[in-house]
C-alpha cells in the first residue's frame, strides 16, 4: 500500500508512428511490473482501445472511459477497473475518445486536463498508452507524465520521426512540464534472422547510447496470439521469448528507476 505522501510515477509510452509496439509494450511492461509486486495503472488513451482489448476488458461507453476523464465529465476513480492481474488496474478507452481532440481545442487548460484528473490517485506506476501522431491527447499525456518510454521498431525507417518527437518533448519541457524526461528507448520487433534488425539496433545504440534499454523485444508470434486472446503474453505463455523479454524489460526498467538513470540522460532533450 502506498503512503499518502508518495506521488505516482507516470510514464507515457509514446511514438508518433503507428505499429511500433506502443500498446504491446504498455500492456506487457505494466503487467510484468505488477507481477514484481508494484501497484500499477494502465491508462488507455488511444481511441482504438487496443490496450483495453489486450486485457480482455469490455470497452466502456461514452463518459465511462478515458474520454470522460479527459474532458472532465467523470472522476477517474469511477472509471478505473481492476484487471485479473493482481495489483494491476485499467482506465479503459473507447472510440468516443476520438472526439476529445476537437472538444479539448476550445477548453480552458486544455493541455492539463489529464494531469489534473490523475494528480491525486495513488499507484506506484501509471503507464499511459498513447495514440499515434501529435495532438491534444498526447500533449495531455506528456504534461501529466514524469517520463516517457519510446518503443522503436527495428526497421529501415526506425529513426525517422524521432527528431520530431524529441522536439515535441523539448517544447513541452520549455512550456508546461519542465520535469519531463526520457526514461529510455525500447527496440521492438527485433528479428534475429534478419541482418537489418541488427544493423538498425547498432545504429540506434550508436546514436543514443545508454538511453537505449539493453533488453530487446523480439518478433514473437506468442505476443500477437496473446493480444488476440485478451491476455498479456506473460499470462498467455510465460515460457515464450516474448514473455521472457518483457519480464527482463520490467527488471531493467525498475533497476533504472532505482538508479535514476532517466535523470542522468535527460540532457538528450535539453
Amino acid at each position: 500500500m502506498l503512503e499518502n505522501s508518495v506521488k505516482s510515477t507516470v510514464v507515457a509510452v509514446i511514438n508518433q508512428k503507428g505499429g511500433v509496439g506502443k500498446t504491446t509494450t504498455a500492456v506487457n511492461l505494466a503487467t510484468a511490473v505488477a507481477a514484481i509486486g508494484k501497484k500499477v495503472l494502465v491508462i488507455d488513451l488511444d481511441p482504438q482501445g487496443n490496450a483495453t482489448t489486450g486485457f480482455g476488458m469490455p470497452k466502456g461507453r461514452g463518459v465511462y472511459s478515458s474520454y470522460g476523464v479527459l474532458i472532465g465529465m467523470t472522476d477517474v476513480n469511477e472509471v478505473v477497473q481492476k484487471t485479473y492481474v493482481e495489483g494491476l488496474y485499467l482506465l479503459p478507452s473507447t472510440i468516443d475518445l476520438s472526439a476529445a481532440e476537437v472538444e479539448l481545442s476550445s477548453m480552458k487548460d486544455r493541455d492539463s486536463k489529464l494531469k489534473y484528473a490523475i494528480q491525486d490517485i495513488k499507484y506506484d506506476y501509471i503507464f499511459i498508452d498513447c495514440p499515434p501522431g501529435f495532438g491534444f491527447i498526447n500533449i495531455n499525456a506528456l504534461n501529466a507524465s514524469d517520463k516517457i518510454i519510446i518503443p522503436l521498431q527495428c526497421e529501415f525507417y526506425a529513426l525517422e520521426g524521432l527528431a520530431q518527437l524529441f522536439n515535441t518533448v523539448r517544447s513541452v519541457r520549455n512550456t508546461i512540464n519542465k520535469n519531463l524526461i526520457v526514461s529510455g528507448i525500447i527496440l521492438t520487433m527485433y528479428d534475429r534472422r534478419n541482418s537489418l534488425s541488427s544493423i538498425i539496433a547498432d545504429d540506434v545504440r550508436s546514436h543514443f547510447g545508454r538511453l537505449v534499454f539493453d533488453t530487446v523485444i523480439p518478433r514473437n508470434v506468442r505476443i500477437s496470439e496473446a493480444s488476440s486472446h485478451g491476455k498479456p503474453v506473460i499470462l498467455y505463455d510465460i515460457k515464450s521469448m516474448g514473455a521472457i523479454s518483457y519480464i527482463e524489460l520490467a527488471r531493467e526498467f525498475l533497476a533504472r528507476e532505482k538508479e535514476n538513470l532517466g535523470g542522468k540522460t535527460s540532457v538528450i532533450i535539453n
